[in-house]
């Protein structure tokens, strides 16, 4: 067999274990990353914690943020019910039924989460970078879990055999890029 072909092969063979990774992974975190209509969500996800979800996106854990805020959650809860019209997107086009919803880009996300945090300081009476902040942290936390949760999963398809210690820094390498639905946002 040729170089080339060899080569090819290779890159063929690499795909496919990244291909049924990515699945897998994805698979397995599509949980994390499904959205509900409340960022104060307490219905428990599959480990019992409350969903992600809300209008700040990825993962609003609202009873940390209102600690982080020095609030009570109800409190939170009724500012968020309250700035919610208003941090809608005017004229968006809801897509067509069937039809999977065009995400964010990086410009469109920051400037929701300005609103978000110039919105929410308002309505609690609270500095604009307190609440910044919050948000931050809040989502730093979140995405940390994230983060481990999908490395111990990883471990253990390692310890099975299916996986290469290789293939997980590489799946990790993916995630840390944003290239699976995770990593820095």
């Amino acid at each position: 067999m040729s170089t080339y072909r060899m080569r090819a092969a290779a890159l063929l063979a690499a795909g496919a274990v990244a291909g049924g990774v990515t699945a897998t992974t994805l698979a397995a975190s599509a949980d994390d990353t499904t959205s509900t209509p409340s960022a104060t969500s307490t219905d428990p996800g599959r480990d019992g914690r409350p969903g992600p979800g809300g209008p700040g996106g990825r993962g609003l854990d609202a009873a940390a943020l209102a600690e982080a805020l020095g609030v009570s959650e109800d409190e939170l809860s009724a500012a968020l019910d309250a700035v919610r019209d208003q941090l809608r997107p005017d004229g968006a086009e809801r897509p067509a039924e069937g039809e999977e919803p065009t995400p964010p880009t990086g410009a469109e996300r920051a400037e929701r989460e300005a609103a978000l945090a110039t919105a929410l300081a308002t309505e609690l009476g609270i500095d604009e970078a307190k609440v910044s902040a919050a948000l931050d942290e809040v989502r730093a936390a979140h995405d940390a879990e994230r983060r481990q949760a999908l490395s111990e999963r990883l471990d253990e398809a390692v310890a099975d055999g299916d996986l290469t210690a290789g293939d997980k820094a590489s799946v990790l390498k993916a995630y840390d890029a944003g290239l699976l639905g995770g990593g820095p946002h």
